[in-house]
């Protein structure tokens, strides 16, 4: 079967094993396209920009650079490439700073292959996927309960808008229609109970919902 356009992928992983084993999964998937490889969260933002993958297999425990600092310098610089966390660890503490810092699905790396490929999959449609133990951790109220009521399109457009963008700049960003991106200025102000850009940027970095706001680290 032949597709007219592969997700392309980059793999963030300091363990080579581990990098290999992801490398010789995506190349097994004909739907998916492996454009890079890199073993610190450093070389990671570099290849994000220059390859401009769709999505990134980013492990959050890396040297030089941290996979949480390094999903949040790609989501910032280029918010179309989303990021999935892939770990071996679950953490509280370390899946708010993933999500918050813009990664849209935390895994663990016991995942199976055709998990991970759905889940990679669901990433490219701007849907979250996360593993069993992080949606339990989610459900008991670990994560930022404001961030969760928002889709992964919703805290795109949120970031953009707290970066000055106005709807049509937010369009050509994103690459979508402008009517598109006020439907979804319009579902963020009725779920943060909001009425205006001020007050929903405001209440952003109150309640610490925005990807590149430092204090998360």
């Amino acid at each position: 079967m032949t597709f007219e356009k592969r997700i392309r992928v980059l793999i963030a992983d300091d363990h080579t094993v581990m990098r290999c084993g992801l490398v010789a999964f995506v190349q097994r998937c004909p739907d998916l396209e492996l454009v890079g490889e890199a073993e610190n969260g450093r070389d990671a933002v570099e290849l994000a920009l220059k390859l401009h993958p769709d999505v990134v297999l980013m492990d959050m425990m890396m040297p030089i650079m941290d996979g949480v600092t390094a999903t949040r310098h790609i989501r910032r610089r280029r918010p179309r490439t989303q990021v999935l966390a892939l770990t071996n660890f679950l953490s509280a503490d370390m899946l708010v700073r993933a999500l918050n810092a813009g990664a849209i699905g935390y895994l663990l790396k016991t995942i199976g292959a055709e998990e991970l490929a759905t889940a990679v999959r669901n990433a490219y449609q701007h849907k979250a996927t996360f593993a069993p133990e992080a949606e339990a951790q989610l459900v008991v109220g670990v994560q930022n309960p404001h961030l969760c009521v928002l889709t992964g399109r919703e805290r795109e457009v949120l970031s953009l808008m707290a970066r000055g963008l106005n709807n049509a700049q937010i369009a050509e960003q994103l690459t979508i229609s402008l009517w598109t991106v006020k439907k979804h200025v319009s579902n963020i102000f009725a779920k943060l109970k909001t009425t205006n850009r001020a007050e929903v940027i405001a209440f952003a970095y109150q309640h610490r919902l925005l990807p590149d706001c430092g204090r998360y680290q």
